[in-house]
């Protein structure tokens, strides 16, 4: 300030003169300079700093007035607003006892920590492999008190672990489905050719997702675990009938063709495959009318379950009745039925040569049996079954009555967005009051950072206090936020975050948010609050929002499962105000925005150019010096340019004091706002909302006019999927009304399948209250997945009725019904089972 008031220039005429001595140009071609034109170039760019200090500012009284006299020019980093720190446990202090020396067995200290995001549509597992390739390039080339680490956090690692999961869910449950198909069937061949159905559906799904470009992930292979049991359910049902149409056909008098009876027993009960299918694909529509990110979950997840189920139709239809035809009906020699007896002991084969059969193709005859377990099952169905037929009205009574107790156990449990996923990784968020400067954050965040390592569990720390100037979130210095990876432990996941909350309650002046970065991330991304539930109070007064919501906070901490409640962070905070007169711009003719732009230069500082060198470029930034700008006197002596070529000091045209005023002024929806925000522990969020409206009713009522509340966060996704897929299922069940009546021709009958339904919702509700889970978008999918395979089932009874009563002579009868039951109880408890029991392992 002193050499600019000394040479009478200001600091627009510094950032001027910069901007005007910093460029290149051009001047066209010449043509007349013989063969080749030249090219024209002015080159004016800056190279060194010695060039920058001859850069004329003005020229007065014959001389040059340069930018070396006037100011010091020195090559220096961007301002800071953040730092960063990382901790890595050192193995040779991995097994200290002591949880005060295990805050110590890190190594580590300041650092930079770099986030990569990746484009959509790329593959996260690749491209952290080249990431990690390329930092072990790198890792040579640095000096050796400087160590790189990729193990901070990476979705990598999350992905692998789920994709493991799902695999070895997969696995286990194929060879749970073969359990009992072979208990069920006691037949290798019929085992075999059902269980074909498992990999070529798989095989088709995969061809599918290839053709169109889809991603193998978590999602779809779950949709994959899902279907695993039901694969072989449309090769079950055909299976099983061919087998006993071929076993009644070898018993019978006069027997038709083998391939005959094979085409028969397929056409007799493809009508109940395709229209099951077409209903189990009907009833998973919804999901995909499901937005936000719940639908971006659940779509893939639909596609997959919907494509391999269509891939086991058509194996069904196809395959499956060639295979039967070719193994089931192939002649045996006696050596091979006594082989057979050894592995099939439900099964007995009585070998007889007769007058024709004593040539070369020794065909035989067999008299076979259900299996031990089947004929036990078909025992105690027909008890069941007659017993039923009696006792209608008590049954219907008792099954009404349960239907009525479950939908009464079902409003009471505890409802949640999406079930809660260990992600081994950590994110604690440390807020410290607004207005604190960089360096007191970063000393309070060292001694919360050294409570954190004392957490037996965590296997790397990193920390950034503030956030880097072009970083995608901006934060201020006073936000602090810590990743820990954890190590696989005993201890339950809340239990750890709990423990991580303990240890840094008695830190001072702090405000604490533990969460999982993922669960962060999804919390932030559905309505721009960093946590579970957001309340959004809208308002004009800052004072009024501020109060107010500061009531709400602390009435919300004491709802049974709120963590981390705090207020948004809207305070008022120190500041120097620089507030123009209007009066004296008027006297000096001198427009706002000349002055205003001039404080910024001063005290904030522009980027007037850009130097380059080489391929690097580097702003070229005008400000005061540091010591300058904290001299209040300096900065009032400022002078500013007129419009007649005169100066005036800052002082005689504004009025600079210290005063207050808030930190940030949040807007949405056109209205002034602040956020209260918690997470929530220990039961389901729908819930915990619930409650917090409660306690929070009285004030709400007592807020003035135009103040008004609003619930955001996962809360409100969970409200929003609920009634998407509540509507959606409700068409859906419609669908499968009309679609059953194209089936049967009739109401009654479609309604006889639909009551199943209910019966099923019995055992989902007992299921969900015996393991304790919440009610989850999740679980609503389930129930979803549930209905149709009910359905199935009733189809696949009640089209064996109409058959037994227009095909074998039957009438509507007690007998009938307990005929059709019992030769139908294969079929349906192998796919039930099959179903269930494929998905135990994903459970």
């Amino acid at each position: 300030p002193d050499k600019l008031l000394k040479f009478g220039v200001t600091i627009h005429d510094v950032e001027e003169a910069l901007s005007m001595s910093n460029a290149n140009a051009t001047g066209g071609y010449l043509d007349e300079q013989g063969p080749n034109e030249f090219l024209v170039r002015a080159l004016g760019r800056i190279e060194s700093i010695d060039e920058l200090r001859r850069i004329v500012i003005t020229y007065r009284d014959g001389k040059s007035v340069t930018l070396g006299q006037v100011a010091r020019i020195v090559e220096g980093a961007q301002i800071k607003r953040g730092d960063s720190a990382l901790y890595l446990r050192d193995k040779d202090g991995e097994n200290s006892s002591d949880s005060e020396q295990s805050a110590h067995s890190f190594i580590g200290g300041p650092g930079i920590i770099l986030t990569v995001s990746k484009q959509p549509g790329a593959d996260t597992r690749e491209v952290t492999a080249g990431i990690e390739e390329l930092v072990k390039s790198l890792e040579g080339r640095l000096a050796d008190d400087i160590i790189m680490d990729t193990s901070i956090y990476k979705q990598k690692e999350f992905i692998d672990h789920a994709i493991e999961n799902v695999i070895e869910a997969l696995r286990d449950g194929g060879i749970l489905v073969v359990i009992i198909l072979f208990l069920f069937l006691l037949n290798f061949r019929t085992t075999f050719i059902t269980l074909t159905a498992i990999p070529l559906s798989i095989v088709m799904t995969a061809l599918v997702f290839w053709a169109f470009g889809l991603s193998i992930n978590t999602m779809t292979l779950g949709g994959l675990a899902v279907a695993i049991g039901e694969l072989v359910d449309d090769a079950i049902v055909d299976v099983e009938n061919i087998f006993r149409r071929l076993k009644e056909n070898r018993k019978a008098g006069n027997p038709k063709p083998a391939l005959l009876v094979v085409f028969q027993a397929s056409v007799e009960i493809r009508n109940s495959i395709v229209f099951g299918t077409m209903i189990v694909i009907l009833v998973f529509i919804p999901l995909f009318a499901l937005s936000g990110m719940e639908g971006r979950l659940f779509a893939p997840l639909g596609v997959a379950y919907i494509v391999s189920i269509l891939s086991s139709l058509f194996v069904s239809l196809t395959l499956t009745p060639v295979l039967s035809y070719w193994l089931l009906n192939k002649a045996d020699t006696g050596k091979t039925s006594t082989l057979f007896w050894i592995f099939n002991p439900g099964i007995w084969f009585v070998t007889r040569k007769s007058e024709d059969a004593l040539d070369d193709s020794h065909q035989v005859e067999h008299e076979e049996k259900d299996s031990f377990v089947l004929r036990f099952l078909k025992w105690i169905a027909d008890g069941a079954i007659r017993m039923s037929l009696k006792l209608s009205f008590p049954i219907l009574i008792a099954a009404t009555f349960f239907v009525a107790v479950a939908g009464f156990a079902l409003y009471h449990i505890e409802r949640d967005f999406l079930p809660p996923f260990n992600e081994g990784a950590v994110q604690i968020n440390v807020l410290m009051p607004a207005g604190t400067s960089l360096a007191k954050s970063s000393e309070i965040a060292q001694i919360a950072g050294a409570r954190i390592r004392e957490v037996p569990e965590i296997r790397t720390l990193a920390r950034r206090t503030g956030r880097a100037e072009l970083d995608e979130h901006a934060e201020g210095v006073n936000v602090t936020e810590f990743f820990a990876s954890m190590d696989e432990s005993e201890r339950s996941r809340e239990e750890i975050l709990d423990d991580v909350r303990g240890r840094l309650e008695d830190v001072p002046g702090i405000v604490v948010s533990v969460e999982q970065p993922l669960a962060h991330l999804i919390s932030h991304m559905i309505s721009g609050v960093k946590a579970q539930v957001g309340i959004k109070l809208y308002g004009d007064d800052l004072d009024t929002l501020r109060r107010n919501a500061s009531l709400i906070e602390t009435a919300i901490k004491t709802v049974d499962g709120v963590k981390d409640a705090q207020v948004e962070q809207q305070t008022e905070i120190p500041q120097l105000q620089i507030k123009v007169s209007g009066e004296k711009l008027e006297q000096y003719g001198l427009k706002r925005t000349e002055v205003t732009e001039f404080i910024e230069t001063a005290m904030n500082g522009v980027v007037v150019s850009e130097v380059l060198q080489g391929q690097r470029k580097f702003d070229l930034l005008v400000r005061l010096e540091e010591r300058y700008r904290e001299d209040l006197g300096t900065l009032g002596r400022l002078q500013i340019n007129l419009p007649d070529g005169g100066v005036v000091k800052l002082e005689d045209v504004a009025t600079i004091r210290e005063s207050s005023g808030p930190n940030q002024v949040k807007r949405e929806k056109v209205r002034r706002r602040i956020v209260i925000q918690c997470n929530v522990s220990g039961r389901g969020l729908v819930d915990v909302v619930e409650d917090i409206k409660r306690k929070v009713a009285p004030i709400e009522s007592e807020l003035p006019p135009g103040y008004i509340l609003e619930y955001g966060g996962q809360f409100e996704s969970q409200q929003s999927a609920s009634r998407v897929i509540a509507v959606l299922f409700a068409v859906a069940l419609v669908g499968m009304l009309f679609v059953l009546y194209t089936m049967f021709k009739s109401f009654n009958l479609a309604l006889q399948v639909m009551v199943a339904l209910p019966m099923a919702f019995i055992g989902s509700v007992a299921a969900l209250k015996i393991t304790d889970q919440t009610l989850t978008i999740a679980a609503m999918v389930g129930f979803i997945s549930l209905c149709g395979i009910a359905t199935r089932n009733g189809i696949l009874l009640i089209n064996h009725y109409l058959h037994l009563v227009k095909y074998e002579g039957e009438t509507w009868s007690a007998n009938m019904i307990a005929r059709a039951g019992k030769e139908r109880l294969a079929p349906v408890l192998m796919t039930c089972l099959t179903t269930g029991i494929g998905l135990v392992p994903l459970a």
